[in-house]
């Protein structure tokens, strides 16, 4: 399964961050910024492992976003093995049909059905229903599940999200698109070379309280992680750090 979804728009201005400053003074930001251009970020995401693909683009229109999922999609794709039990079309129908069942919004299976590859969860926005996008997912043996209605937190791209714009953007004042979608690109990069496998926290009590105690919530979504996601110090707190180390 693989999460989509399209972060931003991330403007041309400071982003608030930690900070630390004498007491009785707040922290200031510039109270005016140039407005260079605004970054989407298209991301793609597999909780199972963490790794996420991302692109940052001026513009995401469908065209610019269809284009990118296809070419993603079709790498994922080729990086699978295609090898699996000989099925009927009626039972793999009944395959597709299984993930599908339950769900108000469902676009129309083709007559003819590859057996099923990858579960693709998407926001219901209009553009993701295009039918000639939707035929290609079916194509390639991918079924795409819409969320709901106000219900963007059950898509858990909406935290990897929320990662990578904190660590990339927060404290810093990008003075253009080009520069933001280059700092979004190297968090991505540094992310994936220990990325945190992600699991669905449910919303039953007992099964969120089991889950708090060996878990590690994720905001954003419905994700919950095994081990804590390790955060960046501010240069006054690895100061302080050191400090207490040495005094």
């Amino acid at each position: 399964m693989w999460c989509e979804d399209e972060g931003g728009p991330y403007q041309t201005k400071p982003y608030l961050g930690s900070s630390w400053q004498p007491a009785g003074q707040s922290g200031h930001l510039s109270h005016e910024y140039q407005r260079n251009g605004t970054v989407k970020m298209m991301t793609l995401f597999h909780p199972a492992s963490g790794a996420v693909r991302i692109k940052g683009v001026p513009s995401c229109t469908n065209a610019v976003l269809h284009a990118w999922l296809k070419k993603e999609l079709a790498a994922i794709l080729d990086s699978q093995p295609t090898a699996g039990p000989e099925l009927s079309p009626a039972e793999n129908r009944a395959i597709w049909e299984s993930w599908r069942e339950g769900l108000t919004v469902k676009a129309t299976l083709s007559d003819v059905l590859p057996p099923l590859r990858m579960l693709l969860v998407m926001d219901n926005l209009k553009g993701h229903h295009t039918p000639e996008f939707v035929r290609w997912l079916f194509a390639q043996g991918v079924l795409p599940l819409y969320t709901p209605l106000a219900g963007s937190w059950l898509n858990m791209a909406e935290s990897i999200q929320r990662i990578i714009k904190r660590r990339g953007l927060e404290g810093q004042h990008p003075t253009s698109a080009d520069q933001i979608i280059a700092w979004l690109d190297a968090t991505a990069n540094g992310w994936n070379a220990d990325p945190t496998p992600f699991e669905w926290g449910g919303k039953r009590k007992v099964r969120r309280q089991r889950a708090r105690a060996k878990r590690y919530q994720l905001a954003g979504s419905g994700a919950l992680s095994r081990r804590p996601i390790r955060h960046r110090l501010s240069a006054y707190q690895q100061w302080r750090y050191t400090y207490q180390l040495t005094h």
